[in-house]
């Protein structure tokens, strides 16, 4: 299935290691094993509790259905910005509007799976306000402790870049969740 924005296909731009535009293909290009390696956007968004946002995909979803995954995780489209594409993926699926004045940088890295490669821009938020969530692509959301997402990973119901991801978290700042 080709995943169109409006009437259009939608592209990803692919860039090299440090991030550079290189070229533009589509987004099935972009998930057929060919590995070109394209930008994508993720946040953590942890409350006041000191407890990080989950989203469990939609079994529905291409990957990894069913799994919890990173508070906010999308592509950028092809031509925008890292945080034009934080703004847009953050309101689409929490419905939360993100004040770029917060958003904290953790770590630009590369994750690559069996049919894709993704340069991965990694960001905490610190948010209490209510999750509106995009139920055509996120079957659930809650809060977690960090015992309680040690348990989630243990029992093999999170994402492997998710997996990754928090540990990066857990370098990035010990005492980031209770």
């Amino acid at each position: 299935m080709k995943k169109k924005i409006g009437t259009q296909l939608e592209f990803f731009d692919i860039v090299d290691e440090s991030g550079s535009i290189i070229a533009k293909k589509t987004r099935k290009k972009c998930h057929d094993g060919s590995k070109l390696l394209h930008p994508v956007v993720h946040v953590h968004i942890i409350n006041s509790k000191k407890m990080i946002l989950l989203q469990k995909r939609a079994l529905s979803k291409e990957i990894q259905p069913g799994k919890w995954d990173t508070s906010v995780g999308g592509h950028i489209q092809s031509g925008e910005t890292v945080i034009n594409a934080i703004l847009r993926e953050s309101f689409e699926e929490t419905g939360i509007k993100i004040n770029p004045d917060n958003l904290i940088f953790v770590k630009k890295y590369i994750f690559e799976s069996d049919i894709e490669r993704e340069l991965v821009y990694t960001h905490v938020y610190y948010s209490d306000e209510k999750v509106k969530f995009q139920k055509s692509e996120i079957d659930e959301v809650n809060f977690f402790t960090k015992n309680e997402v040690i348990r989630l990973i243990n029992e093999n119901k999170t994402t492997p870049n998710f997996n990754e991801e928090f540990l990066i978290l857990k370098s990035f700042d010990k005492n980031l969740l209770i």
